[in-house]
């Protein structure tokens, strides 16, 4: 491909809107134009990428037995309300009516239109196990979309589905599927992590999140020190070791003090010459059904999404000034859990076990001190609510975990029968008897994919691709093309490197070099050929590596087998 010909509109500025990264590459480098909040065009070279990275997809599917099928967009409401999921999804689903006023959804997932479909067509337990796959657009009517094709409205996904007879059989499919999925990121170039995650709206039981190690990452991650162990988790679902209370201290008596203007764990650690660690947090949220109380550590923090599947409640809000007010009696920041009523009482691990602590006493300017859980408060319940940070010991092994930032590319889940008896969905065993179907689903967002290689591999240049994701391999610039023996031996290494089978472009634009090389670094193809006269003076050509910024002087004639050297160098295989 020509460069004169090539659709990549590149730009000098970094884009207002852009916050991260790879929506800033990603538009300066001509690969992305926005349409509208969250939705993108995905221009000539981004296209190329998206493809490499389905056929990685396809064909690591595929190896595991993998069917691929293409399954509507649209979605009828029937589904997701024989499923319970029309109602409680929210409003990140998109809604239309039809002209007959039948509701539809744009599809985010697929669990209810596969599970239907399998369930006409296959009736015996002989035609399980059954993996099958799609790549095609997802929607979700997300309330901020930001960071370009990280979190938008409208995105490329793979969506493969299990269905098994037992759940021996889910293990194996599980199993399966965190093989492949290890091999696609790994083909992709990336550095990643699989870690425990939440299963959140899809639902099932276990379930791990594929992580790409990044700093502009959204995800927490944690994971363990110690070189013997593996344990990895999201933050949201990484577990916490139950503490034992510190012998020695005998519980005092409780007692009211002033603490005028105190309002947060800091201010009244510092007011009452105490450590946050002596104090209980208590934090008042509304459900679905009840108020609660959350009280962790003072130097901790909620996390919500332990609270919310501890709860097993469809809504967790924290709650307003108002309720605060009404129920404890007193302004934010004096909530605590002696003698409050009217309310349900959730206790961290942590909070057990301390011993004369300090908390809120539901009064304006004043707290208490030696309160001891079980003599002075009891919980409703007792539960790990706390959020993990660095430094807490591995649930595993008691080492140190460390903290790291990710970006969720996939994701793959252990469904169990939630669809399948929803839907009515079942076969026949050995014994004639019916059977739901036991499913998993396992999905990886590909444009998102892209864009976190970008936030993985960049410099202040611009794009650095792996690869074997990369738009092309090689870009052949002649540095002046108004010198004919340049335009001459440049146009015969492009021709060279095509017919190997090397993926090349050559910027055949009257501009001047600095202007090429600029836009080849923004870009970011991996090796760039540079023809110039000082070279070829005598016969040689300049092979730049755009990761190592390292530059080789190579003979014409041998062009084609250091690019190939380069290539497999760089782990690139055909």
């Amino acid at each position: 491909m020509r460069v004169s010909q090539l659709l990549v509109p590149t730009l000098r500025e970094v884009p207002a809107e852009a916050e991260v990264v790879s929506h800033q590459l990603l538009m300066r480098a001509g690969f992305i134009r926005k349409a509208a909040a969250g939705i993108y065009t995905l221009l000539p070279l981004a296209w190329r990428v998206v493809h490499k990275i389905e056929r990685i997809i396809r064909e690591e599917m595929d190896k595991q037995g993998g069917q691929e099928i293409l399954m509507p967009i649209m979605q009828p409401a029937e589904l997701w309300q024989e499923s319970g999921r029309w109602d409680v999804y929210g409003p990140e689903l998109f809604r239309l009516k039809d002209r007959h006023g039948r509701d539809f959804c744009l599809g985010p997932t697929h669990e209810e239109i596969i599970t239907d479909l399998v369930k006409g067509e296959v009736n015996s337990y002989k035609q399980l196990p059954l993996l099958l796959y799609q790549i095609q657009n997802k929607y979700r009517d997300e309330r901020r979309p930001r960071f370009g094709l990280m979190r938008g409205r409208e995105f490329i996904m793979k969506d493969l589905y299990s269905f098994d007879k037992d759940e021996a059989g889910l293990d194996i499919s599980y199993r399966k599927m965190f093989e492949a999925y290890t091999n696609v990121f790994r083909r992709c170039g990336l550095q990643f992590r699989p870690v425990v995650a939440d299963s959140g709206a899809i639902g099932g039981s276990d379930t791990h999140e594929f992580m790409v190690l990044a700093e502009s990452g959204e995800a927490t991650i944690v994971y363990c020190d110690n070189e013997g162990c593996d344990y990895a988790a999201n933050e949201e679902r990484a577990e916490s070791v139950t503490p034992v209370a510190s012998p020695g201290e005998a519980p005092a008596k409780l007692q009211k003090v002033v603490t005028l203007g105190c309002r947060t764990i800091n201010e009244v650690a510092s007011f009452l010459n105490i450590s946050p660690q002596k104090m209980i947090k208590t934090i008042i949220y509304s459900t679905d059904k009840e108020t609660v109380a959350a009280m962790v550590r003072g130097d901790r923090e909620v996390n919500e999404v332990k609270l919310y599947n501890a709860l097993g409640c469809i809504r967790l809000d924290m709650a307003d000034d108002e309720t605060v007010a009404r129920i404890t009696g007193a302004s934010p920041g004096y909530a605590g859990p002696v003698d409050l009523e009217g309310v349900r009482l959730v206790a961290d691990h942590e909070v057990m076990a301390l011993i004369n602590a300090v908390c809120g006493a539901n009064e304006d300017d004043h707290h208490l001190v030696n309160v001891n859980p079980g003599r002075d408060f009891r919980p409703h319940l007792v539960a790990d609510i706390r959020l993990v940070k660095a430094g807490d010991p591995c649930p595993v092994c008691g080492a140190s975990l460390r903290e790291v930032k990710g970006i969720e590319v996939g994701q793959i889940f252990k469904l169990g029968d939630k669809y399948s008896k929803a839907l009515g969905a079942t076969f026949l065993d050995e014994n004639g008897q019916a059977r739901p179907f036991i499913m998993g689903c396992y999905g990886i967002g590909v444009t998102r994919t892209m864009a976190a290689a970008v936030e993985q591999n960049h410099d202040d240049r611009g794009i650095i691709w792996p690869v074997q994701i990369a738009p092309y391999h090689v870009i052949v610039v002649p540095i002046s093309t108004k010198d004919e023996e340049q335009v001459a031996v440049a146009e015969q290494i492009y021709r060279r490197l095509n017919e190997a089978g090397i993926e090349t472009v050559i910027d055949d634009r009257p501009d001047r070099a600095g202007v090429k090389f600029k836009d080849a670094d923004l870009v970011g193809y991996p090796l760039r050929i540079n023809v110039g006269s000082r070279g070829l003076a005598t016969g040689e050509v300049e092979l730049y590596l755009r990761r190592e910024g390292s530059i080789t002087m190579v003979p014409v004639e041998g062009v084609v087998e250091a690019v190939q050297n380069a290539l497999k160098t760089m782990g690139y295989t055909t």
